[in-house]
C-alpha cells in the first residue's frame, strides 16, 4: 500500500480540495481508498501557514466529494439491479457477504442507517447501493449522506489539523512523522479502539436473527 499512499498524498497536495474530492468519491465508491489517508493529511497541509486549503474547506471537498460517490453507486444499484451485483460484484471489491450485510443494515435502520453509517467501517463504502436497490427516496439519501460525510470529514480533519500544527514539519520526512504518531500514541489507540467497537457494532447490527434466517430459507 505504501506506493498508493505516496500517490493519493501527491494528489492531494498537487490538486488541493479536486484531489480531496476526488479521493473522497472514490472511498464513497467501490475502490479502496481509505478517508483516513485523504483527509488528515489535507488538514496537515491546511494547517501550515501560507497553505492554499482551509480546515473547512477541506471539510466541504470532502464531503462534497463523499457525496458525489455515493450518488454514483446509488444510481449504479438502480440501474444494473441486484441480480448483477451479486453475480459481478466479488470483482468490484463488493463479494455476495458484504452486500448481503449492507442489506440488512439497510432494511433495518433505512434513513438513520445511510446517516450513521458514514462512521463504520466496511458499511460506509457499500451502503449506497442496498439503498438504491431499496429505491430510498433521493432526498433522503442525499440528506442522511451529506450530513454523516461532514461529521465524518470534520473528524479526521480536526485531527490532522491537530498533528499540523503541533508538527509543523511532519510531512518534511519519515523521521517527523514516526516522531508525532510517537507523541499521538494515546489519541491514536483510542481512535483504533473507537473503529473496533464500531467495527463490533457493525458486526452485532448486521447478524442474522433466527427469525431471518428462517424466511430467507422459506423464501429460496
Amino acid at each position: 500500500m505504501h506506493e498508493w499512499l505516496v500517490i493519493w498524498m501527491q494528489w492531494v497536495a498537487d490538486l488541493g480540495y479536486t484531489g480531496v474530492a476526488l479521493l473522497m468519491a472514490m472511498e464513497s465508491s467501490i475502490l479502496p481508498v481509505p478517508s483516513e489517508v485523504v483527509v488528515p493529511p489535507a488538514a496537515i497541509l491546511a494547517a501550515h501557514p501560507g497553505g492554499m486549503m482551509g480546515f473547512w474547506g477541506v471539510v466541504a471537498a470532502g464531503t462534497i466529494g463523499s457525496y458525489i460517490g455515493s450518488c454514483v453507486m446509488y444510481a449504479a444499484a438502480l440501474w444494473v439491479g441486484r441480480p448483477f451485483i451479486l453475480r459481478f460484484g466479488k470483482w468490484f471489491f463488493m463479494p455476495e457477504h458484504k452486500v448481503a450485510k449492507a442489506e440488512l443494515f439497510m432494511q433495518r435502520y433505512s434513513a438513520p442507517g445511510i446517516f450513521f453509517s458514514r462512521f463504520l467501517p466496511v458499511v460506509r463504502h457499500l451502503i449506497s447501493i442496498p439503498a438504491g436497490l431499496a429505491r430510498v427516496n433521493f432526498l433522503t439519501f442525499s440528506l442522511a449522506t451529506l450530513a454523516g460525510s461532514a461529521m465524518w470529514c470534520a473528524v479526521l480533519a480536526w485531527f490532522g489539523d491537530k498533528i499540523g500544527r503541533e508538527h509543523p514539519d511532519i510531512l518534511k520526512s519519515p523521521e517527523n512523522l514516526i516522531h508525532a504518531v510517537k507523541d499521538e500514541t494515546g489519541l491514536i489507540v483510542g481512535g483504533v479502539l473507537l473503529l473496533a467497537a464500531l467495527y463490533a457494532l457493525m458486526r452485532w447490527m448486521t447478524r442474522e436473527k433466527k427469525g431471518e434466517t428462517q424466511n430467507r430459507d422459506t423464501a429460496d
